[in-house]
């Protein structure tokens, strides 16, 4: 009994397909992470500026 080349093509598309949710799931979390540090680093600096402001007025 031998298997029909369909089934073949419907295995490795699914293979593929696996494969390239794995890879679009990676590439969005470095993504979403650089986006993070991103805003993390804008929050610093306007922390930063309201300190400066705070001392300047404590003067």
């Amino acid at each position: 009994m031998t298997i029909p080349i369909w089934i073949y093509a419907v295995v490795v598309g699914i293979a593929v397909s696996a494969l390239m949710a794995i890879k679009t799931g990676k590439e969005e979390r470095q993504l979403e992470m650089a986006n993070i540090e991103e805003e993390g680093e804008i929050y610093i600096k306007r922390l930063e500026r309201e300190k400066e402001i705070r001392r300047e007025g404590a003067e």
